[in-house]
This record gives structure tokens, C-alpha cells and sequence, in this order.
């Protein structure tokens, strides 16, 4: 087993300047960087008074989890000799407001659609779905269901 460390800083922009003096008084935008990589402008979902153009965190839990089983999918591919020539995910989510201000996913649905080179792959890439969901290390970290509706198409088929 190894251990990866990954850090990031999340700098809040937010501050009108009266800080948080009531809950209508800052703004949610804030700045995620990371050395070397450009940087991600961060919100809160429009319903809690977030800025629309820029990404809320329940949408980067939902886009970690379909990267990374987009990752793990074609690592699984590339080892299982499925060729993928193009994939695209859907993917959807339903988190719940509690009563207290809180909230959790309840669960989300990853719908891939994938081409592979040759017909003859797409019953090993439609299997391997599966797999890529058990080695996917964000499915793995979250007490939600994550769910799989993938459709695999030989690319002479889905041309």
C-alpha cells in the first residue's frame, strides 16, 4: 500500500466589505489553486446564494466521481485490451436539504457511453464498468450509492 497526500488552498472572495456581519451581507465566490494548475473559481449552488457562473462544490463531488471513473474505466481498458475511442459521461445526483441546514447525497448515477474500436469488445468494456467502480478511489471514500447505467457501442455501430 502507498499513501498519496494532495493539498489544495481555498482563498474566500466573498468579503463586500462588512464580512459576514448577516447571512445576506457576503458573497460565496471563492478561489481554489493548486500550484501549477489553473485555478478553479468556486460557489455556492444558486438556492444558497451562490454566483450561477462558477462551480459549487456539490457539482465538483459530482464531477470527482465521474472522473474518476472515467480514469479507472480506461485503465481497466487498457489492461484488458478494450479499446475506447470516445466517452462521454452524464452523470446526475439528488442531495437533500435537512431540516437543521444540512444536507447529503442520497446517491448519483454515472450514465457513460462509451465506443470501442471493434464489436467484438463491447461485452468485456460494458463488464468492466463494474470493476472500475470498485477501484474508483471517490466511490470508494462516500457513504452514498453510486450508480452505473453505462451503453457501450462498437464504433461502426455508434458512427
Amino acid at each position: 500500500m502507498f499513501d498519496h497526500h494532495y493539498a489544495l488552498r481555498t482563498t474566500w472572495t466573498g468579503d463586500r466589505g462588512v464580512g459576514t456581519t448577516d447571512y445576506d451581507s457576503y458573497g460565496r465566490d471563492h478561489v481554489l489553486t493548486v500550484d501549477g494548475k489553473h485555478e478553479i473559481q468556486g460557489s455556492a449552488d444558486r438556492p444558497f446564494r451562490g454566483t450561477l457562473d462558477r462551480w459549487n462544490p456539490e457539482e465538483m463531488l459530482l464531477g470527482a466521481l465521474s472522473q474518476c471513473h472515467l480514469l479507472s474505466y480506461l485503465w481497466l481498458c487498457s489492461t484488458n485490451g478494450v479499446v475506447v475511442t470516445a466517452y462521454v459521461d452524464d452523470a446526475i445526483g439528488t442531495m437533500v436539504q435537512t431540516k437543521d441546514g444540512g444536507g447529503h447525497f442520497t446517491e448519483v448515477t454515472l450514465r457513460p457511453r462509451v465506443t470501442v474500436a471493434e464489436a467484438s469488445m463491447v461485452e468485456k468494456a460494458q463488464e468492466l464498468h463494474h470493476l472500475a467502480s470498485e477501484k474508483c478511489y471517490i466511490a470508494s471514500s462516500v457513504n452514498f450509492p453510486v450508480k452505473h447505467e453505462p451503453t457501450v457501442a462498437a464504433a461502426a455501430d455508434a458512427a
